[in-house]
């Protein structure tokens, strides 16, 4: 019972985190789209697209979080009414959401370096 509680506090600071970037990345497209109808440069049209892909990313990172939170929480449940095999298959499941949604993170993060340095040719041209 304790080994799916230990998940808990990793899993909130990961929405936690996941949530921020979801943030940070709106105030960035609302910027840019400020910037694009008064501008509408080549560099703004690339870094929208790049956006919409991250911001596509980190909503499913946010589901596979929430769906590994509530496997965990049965895992939890199954373990206290004795149900071995069931609580460790939906342990294994709550770990597999958690790995799939850190993966995701990574190739989130990936794009996120795509993107400055698409700024920073940007800069270089100019």
């Amino acid at each position: 019972m304790t080994t799916p509680a230990l998940l808990f506090p990793a899993i909130s600071l990961f929405m936690l985190a996941f949530t921020n970037r979801f943030l940070s990345l709106g105030g960035r497209i609302r910027a840019l789209h400020d910037q694009y109808k008064s501008d509408g440069g080549e560099s703004v049209r690339k870094q929208i697209e790049n956006l919409r892909r991250r911001v596509h990313m980190i909503r499913r990172m946010q589901g596979l979080g929430v769906l590994s939170m509530l496997t965990c929480i049965l895992s939890m449940v199954c373990l206290f009414e004795d149900w071995y095999m069931a609580g460790q298959v939906s342990f294994g499941l709550s770990l597999a959401f958690l790995m799939t949604s850190l993966f995701i993170s990574f190739l989130e993060i990936r794009i996120s370096v795509h993107a400055l340095d698409i700024l920073l040719e940007d800069m270089e041209r100019e």
